[in-house]
C-alpha cells in the first residue's frame, strides 16, 4: 500500500468512526511499505552507481553500488551490482577484491556470464574465467 494510500486509510477510518484494523495488519503495512521505498532507494543507488562507472568516478561508483547492495537489489540487479565491482576492482590491480565480487555474483546466479567484449578485457576477464572454473 502507498504511503499516501496508509494516510488516507487512516483519516477515513477516523472521521467515520470505524474501528482500525488490528494493529499486528497496520504493522504488516508498514513493514511493506518500508520494504517497498527500500527497494527503490536501492534501485536508485545502481542507477547512479553504473551511471559513475560509465563516467570514469570509480571510487564514487564502487560507493553507490556497495550502498545499493544493502537497501536489498533484486536478483539481476545484484549481479549487475557485483560485476562492476569486480571490473573496478580488476582495474586497480586489487586481484583478491575482484575475484571475491566475482563469486558473489557467481552465487547470485550460476549461469551468469560475461559479454563478449567484457570476457575479452585484459584485466577482469582472465579472473572472471579462474572464479568460473574454480566452482
Amino acid at each position: 500500500m502507498k504511503k499516501h494510500n496508509l494516510i488516507g486509510a487512516a483519516a477515513a477510518l477516523l472521521v467515520t468512526g470505524c474501528t482500525p484494523p488490528p494493529m499486528s495488519e497496520m504493522r504488516a503495512m508498514l513493514e511493506d511499505w518500508i520494504a517497498r521505498f527500500s527497494r527503490g532507494e536501492a534501485h536508485l543507488l545502481l542507477a547512479d552507481g553504473l551511471k559513475q562507472y560509465e563516467a570514469g568516478d570509480y571510487a564514487e561508483s564502487a560507493a553507490s553500488l556497495h550502498a545499493a547492495l544493502t537497501q536489498g537489489l533484486a536478483l539481476t540487479e545484484r549481479v549487475d551490482a557485483h560485476k562492476h565491482l569486480a571490473f573496478i576492482y580488476c582495474a586497480a590491480g586489487l586481484q583478491p577484491a575482484c575475484e571475491a565480487e566475482f563469486r558473489k555474483a557467481l552465487v547470485a546466479d550460476p549461469m551468469m556470464d560475461l559479454a563478449a567484449a567484457e570476457a575479452g578485457h585484459p584485466s577482469w576477464g582472465p579472473v572472471f574465467q579462474h572464479v568460473k572454473a574454480a566452482r
